[in-house]
């Protein structure tokens, strides 16, 4: 099977951002009795992504040439296993539990050479026995599908099973619990290489709930109140996010919207659980958190990037949503790392 590049155009997309100009190799290691879901999952969030500004190049690798799926249907044309490098990507799809007896078709030596060269690894469902199997997560913490859990917990001690997490990061492997969570994991990686709005429309794209690992409260506008399908709300978070310095009133939101200013009013907050003025208040905030970790931008510079009337309503802004003044949360940002 040919690599694949994805490079698709979305004339419609009025936001999208540049296309990147770094490619990141993807190898996926097909091995036989994969789970459909768990190579097709995280495969469409690339293909998506790629009409967003990614560039994604898939490559379906294998130690032999022509698989059977646990789904009973062939996949062939499958590459050979490549030089792996630090700079590229190694996901491992689930297979059929009942078949992890048998790891004769793992390649083991390939894996560990990923692993030490540094590459990024990932694993869907039942992938991580796989990863384990190549010693790749000695000593690390993962996650698996619940059922195999136990067994796999018995059969690799050194492997520390995270059992309530739909996706676990440890060093540059990252390893999901299950055959839906694999979308989850990809989406997660598309957030970390393009960034959250990237990662929002995908998951809008493929008419799915971005949902985070469960590991951290720190919660980010850009992925918060999608998980609903109105398109007009969609198109007024879509231009907001996309023009955090300007301040638009709700008749042009409305415009966008293609309905009246009480009816956009009424139904973005049916659709998002928060008012308009609120969702455009907190992207505000968070464009302006991201700015202040800029030592050479003043608050009043800051403040004017981000739409504010004047540096006085953001310190007043700030101050309520945060219990401390810009200026402040500044100087703690610069403690935190060190700097």
């Amino acid at each position: 099977m040919k690599s694949v590049s994805m490079d698709r155009k979305r004339p419609d997309d009025r936001f999208s951002p540049a296309r990147s100009k770094s490619v990141q190799r993807i190898f996926v290691l097909v091995l036989p009795h994969v789970h459909a879901m768990d190579l097709a999952g995280p495969v469409q969030v690339f293909y998506e992504a790629n009409g967003y500004g990614a560039a994604y190049e898939l490559h379906f690798c294998g130690v032999v040439e022509k698989v059977e799926s646990a789904q009973g249907f062939w996949i062939s044309n499958l590459e050979g296993l490549p030089e792996v490098t630090r700079d590229d990507w190694v996901l491992v799809p689930g297979i059929e539990s009942s078949t992890l007896t048998d790891m004769s078709n793992v390649p083991v030596d390939w894996l560990r050479m990923a692993a030490d060269v540094g590459a990024r690894l990932s694993s869907i469902c039942s992938g991580s026995w796989v990863l384990a199997h190549a010693g790749v997560l000695d000593h690390r913490r993962c996650a698996t599908h619940w059922k195999i859990a136990d067994q796999m917990e018995e059969r690799f001690p050194t492997v520390q099973i995270v059992r309530d997490r739909l996706f676990v990061r440890d060093g540059n492997v990252v390893t999901s619990a299950g055959m839906a969570s694999g979308v989850d994991l990809a989406l997660s990686m598309v957030e970390e290489d393009h960034g959250p709005r990237v990662a929002s429309r995908v998951a809008r794209e493929m008419v799915v709930y971005l949902r985070r690992n469960g590991s951290s409260a720190q919660r980010s506008i850009f992925v918060e109140y999608r998980t609903h399908l109105h398109p007009g709300v969609h198109r007024v978070q879509d231009w907001l996010i996309e023009h955090p310095e300007k301040r638009p009133t709700v008749d042009e939101l409305a415009r966008l919207a293609r309905m009246s200013p009480r009816h956009l009013t009424r139904v973005f907050r049916q659709a998002t659980g928060v008012s308009l003025k609120a969702f455009a208040t907190q992207l505000k905030l968070e464009v302006a958190s991201n700015l202040l970790r800029d030592r050479n931008l003043s608050v009043e510079s800051v403040a004017a990037r981000c739409g504010f009337a004047d540096a006085r309503q953001l310190r007043r802004l700030w101050a309520k949503n945060f219990g401390l003044s810009p200026t402040a949360w500044k100087t703690q940002a610069f403690e935190s790392v060190g700097d």
